[in-house]
């Protein structure tokens, strides 16, 4: 028999949509497990997972990877899900919390420091908890389900200000922001897996709807913010001007020193021939 193919998918709501009618029992093509997005990129390159829902930073400690083409995770202005919240005016902060989540928000936040809100604050990692990130550093920053769902008014009597970093990164560049793709080595999928993956991608954002509903079941008064945040906060597409978007984010994070040489994603072929 041959073994399944295993995938890593983040942990968020905005990764259902992509994910939904692969792995489980039943599918005898995929496995499918659920993690953090940074925990996600550690298991690829571990070789736990054969291909990945990396954040988009990740690629570049892989770049003979190859991403599965026309999908993502992204976004063209707000996100919703991804937020510097801060208790004082942004050109006041001196220290931030990041979320230790994350590694594609975290660049995107020193980069939009450094280039946007021109501030060099000290940062520390921190556990995703807002108020306790909050009671020792300026500003906080949030991904995923906690940057949506948290209720930051609830905090210092209404005085935290909540800073969408996609919002930030088109305002800057005039580009959407790509938070993370699937990848994996060059031979991880054959062609019709690639087609099986982007099929999952087209049928599960025409019913965004449900899975929204079936995610905060237990929560439904997140119900109407869930089905927004799928259909008009995130794109699931990887078109050339998103990837111009994922090129300019490595450039900037190569200028500042936070990577090294900015990496050229690579994508699986569709046909047997080769895509770049």
């Amino acid at each position: 028999m041959t073994p399944k193919t295993r995938l890593g998918s983040v942990n968020y709501l905005n990764c259902r949509p992509l994910v939904h009618g692969l792995g489980g029992d039943a599918d005898p093509q995929f496995t499918l497990r659920f993690d953090p997005p940074a925990v996600c990129a550690a298991l690829l390159d571990a070789g736990e997972i054969d291909l990945g829902l990396i954040p988009t930073i990740a690629y570049n400690d892989r770049p003979d990877d190859r991403v599965v083409p026309g999908v993502s995770i992204a976004s063209e202005g707000p996100v919703a899900s991804v937020a510097l919240f801060t208790t004082v005016p942004v050109r006041e902060i001196r220290t931030i919390a990041l979320d230790t989540s994350s590694r594609t928000s975290v660049v995107l936040t020193r980069i939009l420091c450094a280039r946007r809100f021109e501030i060099a604050p000290a940062f520390e990692r921190h556990a995703p908890d807002l108020a306790s990130m909050l009671a020792g550093h300026d500003a906080a920053l949030l991904i995923g389900d906690p940057a949506m769902f948290t209720d930051h008014r609830a905090i210092g009597q209404g005085a935290v200000e909540k800073i969408d970093l996609g919002e930030a990164w088109t305002a800057m560049t005039g580009l959407p922001f790509v938070w993370a793709f699937w990848a994996g080595r060059a031979d991880a999928l054959t062609p019709a897996a690639v087609e099986r993956v982007r099929g999952a991608k087209a049928a599960g954002v025409t019913m965004s709807d449900a899975l929204a509903d079936a995610y905060v079941a237990a929560a439904p008064q997140h119900r109407a913010l869930a089905r927004r945040y799928l259909r008009e906060n995130i794109q699931f597409d990887l078109t050339e001007r998103m990837l111009a978007g994922v090129r300019t984010y490595y450039r900037e994070a190569e200028a500042l020193g936070l990577i090294g040489a900015a990496a050229e994603p690579r994508m699986f072929a569709l046909d047997g021939a080769a895509r770049g």
